[in-house]
This record gives C-alpha cells, sequence and structure tokens, in this order.
C-alpha cells in the first residue's frame, strides 16, 4: 500500500479494486506511481466503486478532489463517438449511409464510398492530413474538416484499420454538425452530459479552469512511431506532433477537440458510457436503443493497425475484446482508453463499465497497466 489517502465509496464486494487503486500509487508500482487519479466502477445500474486520490498537480501542492477533472486525450473518442450512435439510435443518421450523404463535399478524391461507419471504426484512410498542420491549428474544426473532406484517402477505405488518432473527431464531428445543426461538443453537452449528470466537455469553459490538473507529461505522442516520414504511422503521429503541455493552455481547453480534447474524472466518464453496458439505458435515461448497443460489437477490422502497428480489433465506435489482445474474459466487451494511461470498459455481458483517469502520463497511446489492474480486480471479484 501507498499511505496516500484514498477517498470515496468501495462496495466491499469490490474491496480489491480500492486496494489495487491505492497500490498504484505505490513508489514500486509497476507502471510508475500514480500523483493523482479517479477510478469509478458502475454495475447492474449502480455506482459500486468510486474512488479518488493523490494531487492534482506535480509538486503535491494541491489535493485531487471529488470534482477534479483532467485531460483524457483518446478516451473522448468513447464520447464522440456515442454521439453519432445516439444519433443512429434515434433514426438521424444511418451507419451504413455514405459519409457524402451528410456531408456532400466529402465525395471529393474518391471519398463517395466511405460510409459512416467507417469513420467510426478507423478505417475511412483518413487518419492525417496530406497539409502541414501545427497544434493551433487543430483549434480551427472548419478548416481540419475541410482539408479532410478534399482529400484522397491514404488506404482504400474499409479495408484496414489505421488509427484515425485526431482526425476522426473532425470527420465524426463535423458530420454530427450537418445533422443536427449544432456542434459535437454541444450536442454531447446538451443530450447526453446533462441528462446523465456526466461532468465531462468536449470544449471546457473557464468556469471549470480552477479545478482542471495539469498532466505530468510523458514523452511527444510521435516518439513511439517508426521515424519513417513516409509510413503511416509518422503521417499520422507527427503532422501535428502533439505535447501532453498544450492541455495545459487555454486554446486547448476552449477548442472542441472530439478525438482528444475531452476533460472528466473517472465517474464522469463512466457515467456517460454506462448506457453501453446497460442495454442502452442508465439512470433513467435512454442513449441507445438495445440494437444500436449490439452494432458496436460487429468486427470491422482485425490485425495489425496500419498506424498503431499492434493487433486491434475495431467494432463501430470502439475497440473490441479479442482472443489476440484480450483484455477480459467475455467476448461482449467494449474499450478505448487514452494517451497517457486514462480508459473506459464496456463489458455488455457483465453489465458494468469501468473508468479510470489520471494526471502522470504513461507512454502507452491508448493505456496502460495502472487501468488494467483495476480491471483485473473486477473480474477476480466477479469470479472470472
Amino acid at each position: 500500500m501507498s499511505g496516500v489517502p484514498i477517498e470515496g465509496i468501495c462496495d466491499p464486494r469490490f474491496a480489491a479494486v480500492r486496494e489495487a487503486f491505492a497500490d498504484n500509487f505505490a513508489p514500486d508500482a509497476p507502471s510508475g506511481a500514480d500523483v493523482g487519479a479517479s477510478a469509478t466502477l458502475i454495475i447492474g445500474g449502480h455506482t459500486a466503486v468510486d474512488l479518488w486520490g493523490g494531487h492534482l498537480d506535480a509538486e503535491r501542492t494541491r489535493p485531487w478532489e471529488r470534482d477534479t477533472i483532467v485531460n483524457v486525450f483518446s478516451t473522448t473518442k468513447t464520447m464522440c463517438n456515442l454521439v453519432a450512435l445516439a444519433l443512429a439510435g434515434r433514426g438521424e443518421l444511418d451507419l451504413d449511409a455514405p459519409v457524402a450523404r451528410y456531408w456532400p463535399e466529402f465525395a471529393a478524391a474518391g471519398k463517395e464510398g466511405v460510409l459512416v461507419r467507417h469513420l467510426l471504426a478507423h478505417t475511412a484512410g483518413l487518419s492525417g492530413w496530406d497539409e502541414p498542420l501545427t497544434t493551433e491549428d487543430l483549434y480551427d474544426h472548419g478548416r481540419c474538416a475541410d482539408l479532410l473532406a478534399a482529400q484522397a484517402p491514404w488506404w482504400e477505405p474499409g479495408t484496414r484499420s489505421g488509427y484515425h488518432a485526431i482526425t476522426q473527431g473532425y470527420l465524426v464531428g463535423e458530420v454530427v454538425r450537418r445533422v443536427t445543426g449544432r456542434t459535437l461538443g454541444r450536442w454531447f453537452a446538451e443530450e447526453i452530459a446533462a441528462p446523465l449528470d456526466a461532468d465531462f466537455h468536449i470544449g471546457t469553459g473557464a468556469a471549470h479552469d480552477h479545478r482542471i490538473g495539469a498532466l505530468i507529461p510523458a514523452p511527444p505522442l510521435a516518439g513511439g512511431v517508426s521515424p519513417d516520414p513516409a509510413s503511416l504511422g509518422y503521417r499520422t503521429m507527427a503532422n501535428p506532433t502533439l505535447r501532453a503541455e498544450a492541455s495545459a493552455t487555454v486554446p486547448w481547453r476552449r477548442a472542441e477537440i472530439p478525438a482528444a480534447g475531452g476533460h472528466g474524472n473517472a465517474r464522469s466518464v463512466a457515467r456517460a458510457q454506462a448506457a453501453v453496458s446497460h442495454g442502452g439505458t442508465f439512470d433513467g435515461h435512454r442513449v441507445l436503443p438495445p440494437e444500436v448497443c449490439e452494432r458496436i460489437l460487429e468486427v470491422q477490422a482485425a490485425g495489425r493497425d496500419l498506424v498503431l502497428g499492434i493487433g486491434v480489433t475495431f467494432g463501430i465506435g470502439y475497440g473490441l475484446n479479442s482472443p489476440r489482445a484480450p483484455i477480459g474474459p467475455n467476448a461482449r466487451l467494449c474499450y478505448w482508453g487514452g494517451w497517457g494511461g486514462s480508459l473506459v470498459v464496456n463489458d455488455l455481458e457483465a453489465g458494468f463499465t469501468l473508468a479510470y483517469v489520471m494526471n502522470r502520463m504513461g507512454e502507452g497511446t491508448v493505456g496502460d497497466d495502472r487501468a488494467h489492474t483495476l480491471l483485473r480486480a473486477v473480474y477476480a471479484a466477479l469470479g472470472g
């Protein structure tokens, strides 16, 4: 045990989850000691675990509070894609329709056959931009979307996955804007976050600045990809090369960056996502019809991802469990995580959502073992 005070609640049945969470703060923790973090488990419609501890600054002068939030990078994608799935559930968006039905300009450069579900599964062939961009360019949704609409795919759409690390948010976000007349961040805030009391923000207002914990950086995101400038990994991750320090700036916080800019904590991530693991409804609010929850599990791509360089199975909007890269014992499971270590897992078979959010970043692109120790403890408590 680390000796760091752990706040919150924990059902005695999941005492091992609390122990694992506390152990993550120990100096000899396998993935390095946490500085500040939160973890939430929602199962059977109830919050069984809701924990937080540590500090929200590297100097350890300010405690991580119940309402502390941080940038969770690609865990934001689960919210971005949940918006598209919710619109599909309402009959406003057809996952199997060409993107150009909603965004006519997108048909340029041979993309008339790209489907909405290709955007959600990283198979659209648009994992990066041909045009050189800076981090500041990411604050201009219109420019980022227009460039992608005019661009030719980097590989045949629908055939392979290539992680759309940043572009996915502009692609899905522009479809949402064309369908609803609202930005993705606004639609998420009004239609998902507010009804579910989920303190998660895609575009974070000044009123929240006082409680945002600054991330403790890992190496630049491009550091783990191929150094070959011609490779898909390099072209995706190095244009622009993200630095965690950007997330501490006001322009980053205010911008809607639906693939990477969301701010929240484990409780807000779990509350927004719990409908996926609970048949489409959580806390009395229908987010998705059950049949759309099941569509998430339809395999869209499986094998070595062209950008990440690892084996990944993608469904519609999420990564899926697979024998080659299992993260849990149950097949009906979807997940994704964020650069530095955050993670959310929706187990549709066991009926739970687990979320983990932290401020000390590890080097993983989509999570590391700190969250997985919690997940293993959940399954052990469930007898799996």
